[in-house]
């Protein structure tokens, strides 16, 4: 029937256009940089600064660093092990050590607010410690410590993951991880 609405297209109904706007600006704000947050798998430790909120308990809550050995200090808790647990798995942990003693059934999140930092060493100008961004490659973090010395392979290079202690070789565009040590090769004349 040329005059009903079944036969309409779909371009027609501006319910259908939003729909594919929204799914496709849904899209493409998920990115496919490395982030931590996203990341179920990712373990924190030495240097990730986290956010924990103890939802309605104000004086629970609060922003705290893990400390070297792992551990972080926090209010009528104590020092508990944040090392090497996923951010859901440390919700847990200090779910299980406010109940039953300071609170019923509390509600816990914890949010990573700063990764720990990768380091770069080997033939670039300036090797050290250097802030984690989410997305970034082993060409990003070169720049970042000044660029390849003369003596450097430019396309061969070293990855050591924080995540699994293995070393393993990278290309200009692997990802880099919180916590990786990265080793730009020397090259023999």
């Amino acid at each position: 029937m040329p005059g009903s609405r079944m036969s309409r297209p779909l371009g027609k109904h501006p319910v259908w256009i939003a729909c594919l706007v929204f799914i496709a600006l849904a899209f493409s704000a998920a990115g496919d940089g490395y982030s931590a947050q996203a990341s179920t798998d990712y373990r924190l430790g030495s240097g990730d600064k986290i956010k924990v909120t103890v939802f309605g308990q104000t004086n629970m809550s609060g922003e705290f660093a893990v400390a070297g050995d792992g551990s972080v200090s926090l209010p009528f808790i104590g020092t508990i092990r944040a090392g090497g647990l996923t951010v859901r798995e440390l919700e847990r942990e200090i779910v299980n050590q406010l109940q039953p003693d300071y609170l019923k059934n509390p509600r816990v999140s914890v949010e990573v607010l700063n990764f720990r930092p990768f380091d770069i060493i080997g033939e670039v100008q300036k090797p050290g410690s250097y802030p984690y961004r989410d997305g970034m490659t082993v060409i990003n973090a070169i720049a970042m410590a000044g660029g390849f010395t003369y003596r450097a392979k430019e396309n061969e290079f070293r990855i050591k993951r924080a995540a699994n202690g293995h070393t393993e070789k990278a290309a200009r565009d692997t990802v880099v991880k919180p916590g990786d040590v990265i080793e730009v090769l020397e090259r023999f004349f």
